[in-house]
């Protein structure tokens, strides 16, 4: 996934989860911050920023914040291109793909992938993950009763003779592992253990990313 325009600034400070202000050729501007999450971590002031500039003269914000760069590693924290990546790869992760429809509803979830493939029915739902600590990163960065709730939901796609998985694409490469994060949310992290027990598949996968780019890239070890 290719982003257009992308031009490079200075993080000063997050006046809302939705808005940022960076300084941009040395003028203050407002950017959109495609990321809901804290991301306490990343988004610190002097930090350099990578910025997707609209092509709509008429937004309010002419600016998007893509990506970060924390010490010598890139950081997408896009929540948006997440699942476009994740579609992309779906056809190289399982063989023989006949189907895949975004945002399918079952039950009272809507899970971000129904895959079907000549002999399994899959669900299958995205987690982007921009937490990292010496090369370890983890989800969530805040607490998650929606994550619960799906993990909740694949359980029971499970047992009616579905396949299932929960896919954690780590907008960054080059880590460690992956694991829950238990300080920041415990019960997020003991439902993962459940749905693993329950035959729900966790994956990981680390991204190539650049300051206009991500791509999924290779398979991370999980440590659940």
């Amino acid at each position: 996934m290719k982003y257009e325009n992308i031009i490079k600034g200075i993080f000063i400070e997050r006046p809302n989860r939705f808005i940022a202000i960076c300084d941009i050729d040395g003028k203050k501007e407002i950017c959109h911050v495609k990321n809901t999450g804290r991301c306490r971590e990343l988004l610190i002031k002097g930090a350099t920023v990578y910025l997707e500039k609209s092509s709509n003269p008429n937004r309010k914000t002419q600016y998007d914040l893509v990506t970060v760069q924390k010490n010598d590693r890139l950081i997408n924290i896009d929540s948006q291109v997440v699942n476009k990546v994740a579609f992309d790869f779906l056809p190289t992760l399982f063989e023989g793909v006949k189907f895949i429809k975004p945002e399918y509803k079952y039950g009272n979830s809507r899970f971000d992938f129904y895959v079907e493939t000549e002999y399994e029915k899959i669900f299958i739902e995205v987690k982007g993950v921009t937490l990292e600590n010496d090369g370890v990163v983890r989800f969530p960065d805040a607490p998650t009763e929606r994550g619960i709730k799906h993990l909740k939901e694949l359980q029971k796609a499970v047992k009616e003779g579905y396949k299932a998985y929960v896919l954690f694409v780590i907008q960054m490469s080059d880590v460690k592992y992956f694991e829950p994060n238990s300080q920041t949310h415990p019960e997020f992290a003991e439902e993962l253990r459940n749905a693993r027990d329950n035959e729900v598949v966790p994956l990981a996968f680390d991204c190539a990313v650049t300051p206009d780019s991500i791509e999924i890239r290779k398979s991370v070890l999980i440590k659940i």
